[in-house]
């Protein structure tokens, strides 16, 4: 029996339909406010619990032989599943990180991540990581949906920077596909995996490819990154809930590509296209 945190959330409903194709026995960790039409919908087990909360980790580990653990690492909670998983001898573990942990930025979630990939290497779990870059795949993305909903509407493209930072937005099939491929496969205990997209793009590629996929013809308007920054800058002095903040242009003129050959080698990772991702995308 496997639980499965974060079931609830974008990645981890592909997560959970995958581990279910295959016909795993899963049970999902959920909270009392979580919103359950799908778990009911799929018939599958469930217990209440939060991760903040020890003593109900440790009772929802009860006769599990793993834990896949989708919720974020960046709230600090690892110390409590790592500790809760050594105590019911679970040794059978997968966490999803991300690439961010490679920034050379330094945000708070940054160092607590950071953090929970140091405690977990360091455990007596058969641990794999799991490093995601950009996640997208439907209308529930907080990434690429935006930029579709954005370029439906207009033909007008500000861009902060030059666009020529490279992205590499993996497919959220993909990715719950190597999670599991990784769970299955004992070749990854002790391993850290980055998953990524088929291949990395500009910026100006990703909007070009997203645009063609909707029919329409952009015309991007590049704003100098140092010019963005200070006019940010100026903004946040005087705003009291700025939009978009300074920081922001620094992580969007960051190169964010990653090999994924480990992953290809050990769990037959074979990415989508980001042509073929983003019309699936957009049909749907």
């Amino acid at each position: 029996m496997i639980l499965l945190t974060g079931a609830t959330g974008f990645l981890g409903e592909f997560v959970l339909k995958e581990l279910l194709k295959k016909n795993y026995d899963v049970t999902c960790f959920v909270r009392k406010t979580s919103n359950l039409d799908l778990i009911n919908k799929l018939n599958v087990k469930y217990v209440y619990g939060e991760l903040n909360d020890y003593h109900s980790i440790c009772e929802a580990l009860k006769e599990k032989k793993a834990l896949i653990n989708i919720a974020s690492l960046g709230f600090g909670h690892a110390p409590n599943i790592i500790n809760a998983c050594e105590e019911m001898n679970i040794t059978r573990t997968i966490f999803v990180s991300t690439t961010g942990i490679f920034t050379k930025l330094n945000p708070d979630s940054k160092g607590i991540r950071l953090e929970a990939e140091r405690l977990i290497e360091k455990s007596s779990l058969d641990y794999t990581i799991i490093r995601p870059t950009m996640i997208y795949g439907t209308p529930k993305d907080r990434n690429m949906w935006r930029l579709i909903k954005y370029l439906k509407k207009s033909n007008v493209l500000p861009i902060l920077g030059d666009g020529t930072y490279l992205q590499q937005p993996v497919n959220v099939n993909d990715l719950a596909f190597a999670i599991v491929k990784a769970y299955e496969n004992s070749v990854s205990v002790k391993k850290a995996y980055n998953i990524s997209g088929a291949k990395a793009l500009t910026f100006n590629e990703v909007i070009d490819i997203t645009a063609k996929a909707l029919g329409k013809k952009v015309i991007k308007i590049h704003i100098p990154m140092k010019l963005s920054y200070r006019l940010l800058k100026a903004y946040e002095k005087i705003s009291k809930d700025p939009k978009l903040k300074a920081e922001q242009v620094l992580r969007l003129n960051e190169n964010k590509n990653f090999s994924h050959e480990e992953a290809k080698k050990d769990l037959e990772y074979n990415p989508l296209s980001f042509e073929e991702g983003i019309k699936h995308e957009i049909n749907n």
